[in-house]
């Protein structure tokens, strides 16, 4: 990636372009002179970070236009970038027109008042809700106790489950149909009465037992009766239901495949804006993918994975798209070949389904603790009320080690399911052979799939060196271990772990999916997926089966894998689509020396001490909360001797606010003497390891409850973030909440991410992010560390905001990476780091 002769020859050095590009990096590398043909990274040792804060700084200069970082690394030097720059510009890209004209508020017109009665009104509809379901639940619990004998009592389970099966799903759609009717194009301020009917259908819709049948007929059935276009033999793979069902029309024959987005809505500078999302026949969406409103893909179309259809983007029949925002792919993106699957075998499959949940799941768990109760009458000493249930010694006793077997005994003894189950049915399915969806084949996949796939485990594990053995238990193929105590993150999953295999040295950040199952509306293949030795990768990455990457690579976050063309090996690829970026940089390696030898050997002995407390600690935890709870709900049983089912209605509503209270003490206690902060060390630095600790011991499951009220911004600040008024935050996820800040009225989209920190090899980094007044995060967008944005400022959906990039007040970027697509109201400047 030097700087090639031609380019030498041309440029003309005193030019004032390259006379003001050098002079600019020089400022920021602190140096007297930069010569025009020194390589970025090569010759001056800049790394990603130092680029950004050029880019931001050139990007103040009128004459010189606007530079990206992709720029930077498709032209690394200063004469080849002066040359880039002088080419003429294309315009710049105009936003697509809303679904509905209209003038933006500079802030939500609802103000205080709608915040605070939007607020009000979503806590009454919980409690209320929680009441109803006490109440079917304390007259359904009554009926079956009055059954003689085990048969009794798993007859009027399936009854009783069915009826609440029926209930649960019904009741959604329903509601979806008295509160909206048909969903259409328009605009909706947040925090209004029109969003909080829509935040009711929202929650009810994702709460739907039938959004739990994601991958069969029975949920596209489900998507129908909510009023979606979809043809025949459509397959959706996705779990993110989307919400404005009317409005998204699917072809026959199409397929969505696993983590894509397309919920034909989306938040913007305070307004909800709905919009049609259509795909025609035979189309392939494929995973991590996003689909923004008003967007459509022709027949035969298919979108490649980690991709992403900004508003207005159409995708002509037959063509293949790839990258965020897509682009036409140069070459085909292959999918795996049809095989025989009519109606009847997707009719089948779906009622056996049915019948399985009917007949086995819900009685199991409708009917379970009633079967125990009466087969073994010294378990009701624990939870049957009465006056000194409470009060004796004796019950805590029980309580805590009815906890304890839970946690550290019962949870054990899925490792012994977890070595066997999955091994034994793995036999039964052949790599590269491509079966028909909805058969015995298919549900021995998904079983695998669900059995190996377990975030308790995965967690626990995690950023230590435990991550390894657990990871060959399920059946990964992971050669010659170089342990480093940080071989893989806390978020690690697959299709199948049998056809896993990971390269001698390499390391994973968190995210990584790794996709070694292609599925086509009719069929399905697993092939194995190889991921190279001396590689790193970095957050969010789906790996596909055909990934075209071999030995000593660096996969950035967000990284589309390629697919096609030569193997890539000894660089480092970048963005959707991918291009090569040098594989490392001087400032990473200045930790090598403690990578190696005795002082990688005693710096691993104690990370794996610490790393152990904190396994132990998370454990603990759990333990603590699984007897937290058991508290709760045994003094609800108490008081339902006297005030009935309110007792239960009252015991879901704390169940929610204590484990929201519990996790917010258990994060403030990790973080009270060593605060998350910047940091540039190596993975062998104990500051290191209390990040990792943090990570690891709390919970943010629990904020999911909360998403779209104002509650989940309490919960914001209670745990360090420093957030202003109004946020709206549909599920955003903050890895290091006290290092990050957000602004009034900010919009926070479904699947963004604001992420303070990155591991490269052996070197960590973390610094402070700032997203302003009125800013707007898109759907799967992603903001990494040290990133300043102005207020007003708009990220794309899928975009990825590359270290230390600021960006302007009121400019909208996106891309991966992210770069401007329409320039701020204001000069830009650059943040103090």
């Amino acid at each position: 990636m030097s700087p090639s002769p031609q380019v030498a020859e041309r440029v003309v050095p005193g030019t004032s372009a390259v006379d003001t590009l050098a002079q600019v990096l020089a400022d920021v590398l602190h140096l007297d002179e930069v010569a025009s043909d020194s390589h970025f990274f090569n010759d001056l040792g800049a790394d990603s970070l130092v680029m950004a804060h050029f880019c931001a700084r050139v990007r103040k200069q009128a004459d010189l236009g606007r530079v990206s970082m992709r720029d930077v690394y498709a032209h690394p030097s200063i004469g080849a970038l002066a040359l880039a720059l002088a080419e003429p510009v294309p315009a710049p890209l105009s936003e697509p027109p809303s679904p509905v004209p209209s003038i933006r508020p500079m802030a939500p017109a609802s103000g205080k008042a709608g915040y605070a009665v939007c607020g009000t009104l979503q806590l009454l509809v919980f409690i209320s809700y929680s009441g109803l379901i006490a109440f079917v639940s304390v007259r359904g619990y009554e009926w079956i106790s009055q059954a003689s004998g085990l048969l009794d009592v798993y007859l009027r389970s399936v009854l009783f489950g069915a009826a609440v099966f029926l209930g649960l799903s019904a009741l959604p759609v329903a509601v979806k149909w008295v509160l909206i009717g048909r969903w259409q194009p328009q605009q909706i301020r947040i925090w209004s009465l029109a969003y909080f009917r829509l935040w009711i259908v929202k929650t009810l819709v994702r709460s739907d037992p039938l959004a739990l049948f994601v991958g069969s007929p029975l949920y596209t059935l489900y998507l129908k009766a909510l009023g979606a276009n979809i043809g025949s033999g459509v397959a959706i793979f996705s779990r993110h239901v989307p919400l404005c069902t009317d409005l998204l029309a699917i072809g026959d024959s199409a397929v969505i495949r696993k983590d894509s987005f397309f919920p034909c809505y989306r938040a913007r500078d305070g307004l909800i804006e709905t919009g049609t999302v259509t795909l025609g026949k035979d189309t392939v969406v494929a995973e991590a993918s996003v689909l923004d409103i008003e967007t459509s893909l022709g027949d035969g179309a298919r979108l490649a994975h980690a991709s992403a259809l900004h508003s207005g983007q159409a995708v002509p029949a037959g063509e293949h798209w790839h990258g965020s925002p897509a682009q036409r792919a140069e070459v085909e993106y292959e999918v795996v070949g049809p095989a025989v699957c009519g109606a009847l075998r997707r009719s089948v499959h779906g009622v056996t389904q049915l019948l399985s949940a009917l007949l086995v799941y819900l009685p199991l768990s409708v009917g379970g603790i009633g079967i125990l109760l009466a087969e073994a009458p010294q378990l009701s000493a624990v939870l049957e009320p009465g006056p000194t249930v409470l009060t004796t010694w004796v019950f805590y006793r029980d309580a805590l080690a009815a906890s304890f077997v839970l946690l550290f005994v019962i949870a054990p003894l899925g490792f012994l399911l977890l070595a066997t189950v999955p091994r034994l049915l793995a036999r039964t399915i052949e790599p590269d052979r491509t079966y028909p969806l909805y058969g015995f084949h298919y549900g021995v996949h998904r079983a695998i799939a669900l059995l190996t796939n377990r975030r308790f485990l995965t967690r626990l594990f995690g950023d230590s060196s435990s991550i390894v053995p657990y990871l060959r238990l399920l059946g990964y193929d992971l050669s010659r271990v170089e342990q480093t105590g940080s071989n893989f993150g806390t978020e690690v999953k697959h299709e199948t772990p049998y056809l896993s295999s990971v390269g001698t040295g390499t390391m994973v950040a968190d995210g990584l999916s790794i996709n070694n199952a292609e599925f086509s509306s009719t069929s399905f293949r697993v092939s194995r997926a190889a991921i190279g030795a001396r590689n790193f990768l970095g957050n969010r990455i789906a790996y596909p089966s055909r990934g075209r990457t071999g030995d000593n690579c660096l996969l950035a976050t967000k990284v589309m894998v390629p697919v096609d063309g030569r193997i890539r090996e000894d660089v480092g690829l970048l963005g959707s689509p991918s291009f090569e970026i040098p594989r490392s940089v001087q400032r990473d390696s200045s930790f090598d020396l403690m990578n190696r030898g005795e002082t990688q050997r005693s710096g691993l002995v104690a990370k794996n001490r610490h790393n152990a407390a904190s396994m132990m600690l998370y454990l603990l935890v759990r333990w603590l909360y699984a007897f937290v709870i058991t508290m709760v709900v045994s003094g609800a049983a108490e008081l339902y001797t006297s005030i009935g089912a309110e007792a239960i209605a009252l015991g879901n509503v704390l169940v929610v606010v204590v484990s929201a209270v519990y996790f917010v003490l258990v994060e403030r206690a990790i973080t009270t003497f060593h605060p998350p902060g910047p940091l540039f060390c190596s993975i062998y630095d104990r500051r290191f390891w209390r990040r990792e600790r943090f990570w690891k011991v709390p919970s943010e499951t629990y904020l999911q409850v909360f998403n779209g009220t104002p509650f989940k911004n309490v919960i914001w600040r209670l745990l360090g973030v420093r957030i202003g008024r109004r946020v709206f935050d549909d599920g955003c996820y903050l890895t290091e909440r006290t290092m990050v800040t957000i602004g009034d009225d900010a919009t926070l989209n479904a699947g963004s991410v604001v992420q303070c920190h990155s591991q490269e090899d052996g070197a960590f980094k973390s610094d402070r992010s700032t997203v302003g007044s009125r800013c707007t995060l898109g759907v799967g967008a992603f903001v990494h560390y040290g990133v300043t944005m102005g207020d007003g400022a708009v990220l794309a959906p899928d975009s990825f905001l590359m270290k230390g990039e600021t960006v302007p007040q009121d400019a909208s970027w996106g891309g991966n990476p992210a770069h401007q697509i329409r320039p701020g109201s204001a000069p830009e400047t650059e943040a103090e780091r």
